[in-house]
């Protein structure tokens, strides 16, 4: 599920990620040179004038790419060895005219935009299960199984009495907006919003939180825009949970559902209907730098690999363990993973896939998440934790940061853990591509894995003999660290230093990096 990616549920979500207005490259700069938290790539490329970088292939696994979007239709990567619409698997790699990437997400009758949650799925496949039992004399598997199930029940139950209320909140937020643009014509605008008078303590909450979001830099439309696409995807969540989603699964995209060993199905629309969210990944990535569109990409020399595996919904473990495995064997060397859940029945067949990209020399980056949970306490999947016992090397786990210094550094969304989470990177306020040509600001370690991967890729292109274990070893070791206390995220108070929220105790810099590498940092 792309959860980690920030848009507003309510109208509180919306108050608490609202920020003032920051640069729209901020990610790229530095916090020496321009006293911003950015990753330090436009100073890492003042660093290796002279030096010329190889091509990497990044692999984005999520929910589709604009392929054809003005500041990444000359990133993305062209299958060599495939001729185009000619119905034939050219480079017989098993999958047919895959000219920019694959969608595991679509088939003939269509493609898959909304999903249920993983939660949702095994709920619905033990109602299934234990619907004609006699429960009361269960033995064997079948009696533990059923206990698995009644925790599965409770837990679904209860998040869909979430979703309800959340759904009441929207509505409650939607009536008050309603009113205060009725008395300005039906615009929302900061002066409609000063003129309207409360009708009661509940309409004034939503007042201050309206006027605060606005100080902050949210603009109007930009509120009404984000409560919409919230509202949008939790009315669809609820839906689909209740629909029966293996079936759904089953018509569209036509593969086995109860096989994960399954390799060849989906189709070459790597777009999807919805690719708004790995659009604004790529953009981060590797938007094309130099043209004057847009924005600038935090690594050149990348071609984005699009992989479609992550719906509105959650994702399935057999899709991602296969989007992994067609990134590893048509040549990408960093794969960036915007995704996750806290449900992986098939966990085991991701853990394959991953250990199989450790044989090949391939960089995993993934979002840490947006609960404002310790990932030490709680894991969410896919993970670095191996089935087996071992520990994947060559796995990077990222935290989001703000752009500037001060007690709200991390973003307050953001994951962390000082066992689990390795690094912070720009995950707040992130200006990046969307599709139809367009650009906007979004909040999420969604923004702060890609980051991260643009760092990794600046230096894997620069330094091609590097492991992918030595440029993590490196980026680890050069991050910025910041020596005041910080907000822990979901506190209001409680502060901590960034090295007790994640392994280096730092943030993600390319210009560390590359001194390092080149001999250049002082000695201490």
């Amino acid at each position: 599920m792309k959860k980690h990616f920030i848009i507003a549920s309510a109208f509180i979500a919306v108050s608490s990620f609202a920020q003032k207005k920051t640069p729209d490259n901020w990610q790229t700069l530095d916090p020496k040179v321009d006293k911003v938290y950015g990753t330090g790539s436009e100073q890492a490329y003042k660093t290796l004038t002279g030096k010329t970088g190889k091509t990497v292939i990044v692999a984005v696994i999520d929910s589709g790419i604009e392929v054809d979007h003005e500041d990444l239709k000359e990133v993305i990567w062209v299958n060599p060895g495939e001729i185009p619409n000619n119905n034939i698997d050219d480079d017989k790699n098993g999958y047919i005219d895959d000219i920019n990437g694959w969608s595991f997400l679509g088939g003939k009758n269509g493609d898959i935009n909304y999903e249920a949650t993983e939660l949702a799925r095994l709920y619905q496949r033990g109602t299934k299960k234990f619907k004609w039992m006699d429960t009361t004399n269960l033995t064997g598997q079948n009696a533990k199984d059923y206990e698995e199930y009644k925790k599965i029940k409770a837990e679904f139950l209860k998040t869909e009495a979430e979703q309800e209320q959340q759904l009441k909140s929207l509505d409650m937020i939607g009536g008050f907006l309603t009113k205060v643009k009725a008395g300005n014509n039906g615009v929302l605008s900061k002066d409609a919003l000063k003129n309207y008078t409360p009708e009661n303590e509940t309409e004034t909450q939503l007042k201050k939180g309206l006027k605060l979001a606005f100080t902050l830099g949210l603009e109007p439309s930009e509120l009404e825009t984000q409560i919409e696409q919230g509202g949008k995807m939790i009315r669809n969540m609820y839906k689909y949970n209740k629909l029966d989603s293996d079936s759904i699964r089953a018509y569209v995209v036509g593969d086995d559902v109860n096989n994960p060993n399954e390799r060849y199905y989906g189709c070459n629309r790597v777009e999807g209907p919805d690719a708004l969210h790995g659009s604004h990944v790529a953009g981060i990535i590797a938007a094309m730098r130099g043209n004057k569109l847009g924005i600038e990409g935090i690594a050149n020399n990348v071609k984005i690999m699009a992989l479609r595996a992550v719906p509105n919904g959650d994702e399935r473990d057999k899709d991602v363990a296969n989007a992994i495995r067609y990134a590893v064997d048509n040549g990408a060397t960093i794969i960036n993973m915007s995704f996750g859940k806290y449900y992986s029945p098939d966990k085991k067949l991701v853990d394959e896939a991953v250990k199989y990209a450790q044989s090949k020399d391939v960089l995993l980056i993934h979002a840490a998440g947006n609960e404002s949970k310790n990932n030490d306490v709680e894991l969410s999947f896919p993970n670095r934790e191996l089935s087996d016992g071992t520990i994947a090397s060559n796995w990077i786990q990222v935290g989001a940061s703000a752009y500037k210094g001060g007690k709200n550094l991390i973003g307050s969304f953001s994951n962390y853990g000082q066992k689990k989470v390795d690094l912070f990177a720009p995950g707040v306020d992130i200006y990046s591509t969307v599709p139809d040509n367009k650009y906007i600001s979004e909040s999420g370690t969604s923004m702060a894995s890609p980051s991260t991967a643009g760092v990794a890729a600046l230096i894997r292109s620069y330094f091609p003999e590097l492991k992918a274990e030595e440029v993590k070893a490196v980026m680890m070791k050069t991050v910025v660290s910041y020596k005041k206390s910080v907000i822990v995220p979901g506190s209001k108070k409680d502060k901590k230093k960034v090295a007790e929220l994640c392994i280096s105790g730092g943030f993600v810099n390319a210009n560390n990096a590359v001194m390092e590498l080149m001999g250049l940092n002082k000695k201490k």
